[in-house]
């Protein structure tokens, strides 16, 4: 068992350096990055005479360099080549791919995430003060499908083949079939002050005067803003628990302590409960942390997109827009190692709960 799992934590480092270099080489080598975008901020500062808040545009404008024209770059006609050397030193374009890669791992493995290009500050600062709303939300929304899905799945496991069951599974898979971007547009219609009710409110996780509400009326308000994401991503992500837990049911109900305990005279309550139940249920548990990890990187991105809540999925979502180079592969980073480091703490968690379980074979 021990030399089982020290492969595994062995095997995160070569499987991480894989997903980290093909999407850097899909990412860096595609068009409209943090160069070409910054060039399109000069253009349009030129054009519009606005004013950028980024010392290192000022810095670009005070320097009156003859203009040169350049195609390295989409939109640099009429750029000057001294500044599109800047630009690229600013953002590290100067080195060579490989060289950039290396470079990138080397800080990466130290946790050196650097800073954000377009948002000034560190990514480390940014991914802490995001990720409360994110585990907010994954884990209300977690509570609510074990709460619905282990209930659901033993009763469909008793009724196997019923009536209930048969139509229980055809109503799950046609909600699991939606997808849940889909539903939280539609409870926003419904629900949000659209053509039918005013309830709930339409995007955020508090109200304007949150500050000013006692700690009651701040619970209430925290749930009140929380309820419609929670919902759009439970309606749609229980039907695998549901079906694994029953599933999970039906294979100890078939086992011989069952008929053993049938034949000693227990009722169908005491063998399910005080048998059964125990058995099945630790195999459901045991799934936990791939469960958290499929809604916290996965579901809970567009609902905080909708929703606008300020979150690791809404902050991955603008990092690609702005391509935002540094945070968008700072986030990928942090978030394939810790789904890599729950997939192993799962397996852990199934050989503890069953010694039997044997890996290694």
């Amino acid at each position: 068992m021990y030399l089982y799992f020290f492969k595994r934590i062995l095997l995160i480092f070569p499987t991480l350096f894989i997903i980290m270099f093909l999407n850097f080489l899909i990412i860096q080598t595609a068009p409209g990055g943090p160069v070409e975008r910054f060039i399109a901020q000069i253009n349009h500062t030129k054009f519009d005479g606005e004013i950028s808040n980024n010392n290192f545009e000022k810095n670009i404008f005070n320097n009156n360099a003859n203009i040169d024209s350049n195609l390295k770059y989409q939109g640099s006609q009429g750029i000057d080549s001294e500044i599109l050397i800047k630009i690229e030193k600013l953002y590290g374009f100067d080195l060579p791919l490989s060289q950039r890669f290396f470079l990138m791992i080397k800080k990466f493995i130290t946790f050196d995430f650097g800073e954000s290009f377009f948002q000034d500050k560190k990514i480390t600062d940014l991914i802490l003060q995001k990720l409360p709303v994110s585990i907010s939300l994954g884990l209300w929304t977690t509570l609510l499908i074990y709460l619905i899905s282990i209930p659901l799945g033993i009763k469909k496991a008793v009724s196997d083949g019923s009536k209930f069951d048969l139509w229980s599974s055809s109503v799950i898979i046609f909600l699991h079939a939606i997808p849940a971007f889909l539903i939280a547009i539609l409870l926003m219609i419904l629900f949000c002050g659209g053509n039918f009710f005013n309830i709930f409110p339409l995007r955020g996780l508090s109200s304007d005067n949150f500050n000013e509400l006692n700690l009651f009326s701040k619970i209430l308000d925290y749930l009140w803003h929380i309820f419609l994401p929670t919902i759009a991503i439970v309606v749609g992500g229980f039907a695998s628990l549901t079906f694994f837990c029953k599933n999970s049911f039906i294979e100890e109900i078939r086992k011989n302590y069952v008929i053993t305990a049938y034949a000693k005279g227990l009722s169908q309550n005491q063998i399910l409960y005080r048998h059964v139940f125990r058995n099945a249920l630790l195999i459901v548990l045991a799934n936990l942390p791939s469960v958290l990890i499929t809604i916290f990187f996965t579901s809970s991105m567009l609902i905080e997109i909708i929703f606008c809540l300020d979150g690791l999925g809404l902050l991955t979502y603008e990092a690609m827009i702005n391509r935002d180079y540094s945070l968008i592969f700072a986030t990928l980073f942090i978030f394939s190692l810790i789904a890599l480091i729950c997939n192993i703490l799962t397996d852990f968690i199934y050989q503890f709960i069953d010694p039997r379980i044997n890996f290694n074979k």
